[in-house]
């Protein structure tokens, strides 16, 4: 049992980091085009980072920033969160195409 509150506690600390990062970057001006705001992601957290099946939010959220989905894969501060196999599945899950 305690290892099941250590793997849930260290999730939670992982998707509160990629949160973070997101956020930061996006107050940054990280993603400079019009209506890019990595932040939006962050329903898709727990998809992205644990690979659990994409929520209906995200898959909104994927939609709304799939123009700018290219655009994050070639920022060295989103490109490992954007290209991991967990944000292809979700990507390929909602049916969002991301051609870079």
């Amino acid at each position: 049992m305690a290892g099941i509150n250590r793997k849930g506690g260290a999730a939670a600390v992982a998707l509160c980091a990629v949160v973070l990062v997101l956020a930061a970057a996006a107050a940054a001006g990280g993603a400079d085009a019009a209506g890019c705001n990595p932040s939006a992601l962050s329903p898709c957290t727990s998809a992205i980072m644990l690979g659990a099946a994409p929520t209906p939010g995200c898959c909104v959220q994927l939609r709304a920033q799939q123009p700018c989905l290219c655009q994050y894969a070639r920022d060295p501060s989103y490109r490992s969160y954007v290209t991991s196999p967990s944000a292809q599945r979700a990507v390929k899950a909602c049916n969002v195409k991301a051609n870079c």
